[in-house]
């Protein structure tokens, strides 16, 4: 089966549930603008990193693919700390280099280990597996930083807090793993059968994928909670837990 490309008039059914959700959204106060704010900027996003790709995938630079995976560690560990009131600017270091280091590290397993990629930065190669890597980092991060913001909050011992926001941080992707293969296909498997793979070599590639996550996730969640013990972000709601 080839994949042919989707027309744009055919491309605007799957608008649909979307704009009901966004009004489902605004009859119950529940955030819509932001809701739509993000939705329109992964619509021009896309649209622009579509572009962008078919210049780098044709550069064959690893100065270029390098440059990119830069601008996607800043972006990743920026947006990360949306959850946090205070303090993004004084968090911004640890989340970025929790994200290089756990999703660094376990980007260059996979593409050295796994997959063995020459040369390293083969651009259609790396650029989609960082995309997965750094973004699973920054979701665990993200929801990490919240936890942990609202432990310390309600008065949970320092310890106790770190160690909740770690287990919350895990739940998605442990829960992906208990689904996957049962609740759903993810992307990667879903598009390689639809493009004709077989069924077997593209589970391969899925555990992969869930392995590859995993590893960003606990690692990138584990290197933020350690940086993060004296932040200046919670260093308010953990100093009446020291004078106790």
């Amino acid at each position: 089966m080839n994949i042919e490309p989707i027309p744009l008039a055919r491309l605007a059914f799957a608008f649909i549930p979307a704009a009901a959700v966004i009004v489902l959204m605004w009859r119950f106060r529940a955030g819509h603008q932001k809701a739509l704010y993000a939705f329109l900027r992964m619509f021009i996003q896309l649209l622009m990193i579509g572009y962008a790709l078919v210049y780098i995938f044709a550069s064959e630079s690893g100065l270029v693919v390098a440059a990119i995976l830069a601008i996607m560690i800043v972006a990743a560990s920026w947006i990360a700390l949306n959850t946090v009131k205070t303090g993004k600017r004084e968090l911004f270091s640890a989340s970025f280099i929790s994200i290089l280091t756990g999703g660094g590290v376990t980007l260059l397993f996979v593409s050295q280990g796994v997959l063995a990629l020459d040369p390293w930065y083969a651009p259609n190669m790396i650029i989609p597996l960082a995309g997965m890597i750094f973004a699973s980092s920054m979701t665990s991060i993200s929801l990490a930083a919240e936890r942990l913001s609202a432990e310390l909050d309600n008065g949970a011992a320092i310890d106790a807090a770190r160690r909740t926001a770690f287990q919350a941080a895990m739940i998605p992707i442990i829960n992906s793993l208990f689904a996957v293969g049962l609740v759903s296909l993810p992307g990667m498997m879903t598009g390689q059968i639809l493009s004709g793979v077989s069924p077997l070599i593209a589970a391969r590639y899925q555990i992969m994928v869930m392995c590859m996550i995993f590893g960003a996730t606990g690692l990138s969640t584990a290197c933020f909670i350690y940086l993060t013990r004296n932040a200046a972000a919670f260093r308010e709601a953990i100093a009446p837990l020291r004078e106790n």
